[in-house]
C-alpha cells in the first residue's frame, strides 16, 4: 500500500547549519516540508481519520504535519530526504495494530509463581533475629 504525496508537500527552504564552510552562509540547503492530512487528494477519507487521530501530537496549529532535513550538503538530497521521512511516518501510521488476545496464565505458570513466593518467604523468614525466649 504505498501512497505517493510527493505532489502535496510544500517545501520551505532555509541555510542550514553543519558542513559547507563558507558554502552554508550563502546557499539555502536545508529543507521543511509541509502536509496537510485534511486537505489531501491521495487519501481516503478513513486513511485520514487514522492519521488524524496517530499523528495529532505531529500536526502544528495550521493544521500541518512538518517535516525537516538538513543532513544532505545539496538542498535536491534534502528534499528526498524530506519526501522519505514523510512516506515513513505516514506507512508506519497506517499499519493496522493487531488486537492483543487476552490469555490466563497456565496451571504450571501459577504453581511456579507460588513456589517462587513461597521460597522467598523462606528466605525472608531466615533473615529474622532469634530470640531465645520463646
Amino acid at each position: 500500500m504505498k501512497i505517493d504525496i510527493s505532489k502535496e508537500i510544500i517545501f520551505r527552504t532555509a541555510r542550514s547549519g553543519g558542513k559547507g564552510g563558507q558554502n552554508v552562509n550563502k546557499v539555502e540547503t536545508m529543507v521543511e516540508g509541509y502536509f496537510s492530512i485534511h486537505d489531501s487528494a491521495v487519501l481516503t477519507d478513513d486513511q485520514k481519520l487514522v492519521l488524524g487521530h496517530k499523528l495529532a501530537a505531529r500536526v502544528n496549529s495550521d493544521g500541518y504535519i512538518q517535516v525537516r532535513s538538513q543532513v544532505h550538503r545539496t538542498q535536491l538530497g534534502n528534499k528526498a530526504e524530506v519526501i522519505r521521512k514523510m512516506h515513513d511516518l505516514l506507512e508506519t501510521a497506517l499499519i493496522k495494530e493487531k488486537r492483543r488476545i487476552a490469555t490466563k496464565p497456565s496451571a504450571a505458570a501459577k504453581e511456579r509463581r507460588i513456589e517462587h513466593k513461597k521460597r522467598q518467604g523462606q528466605v525472608k523468614e531466615g533473615r529474622r533475629k532469634y530470640r531465645g525466649d520463646y
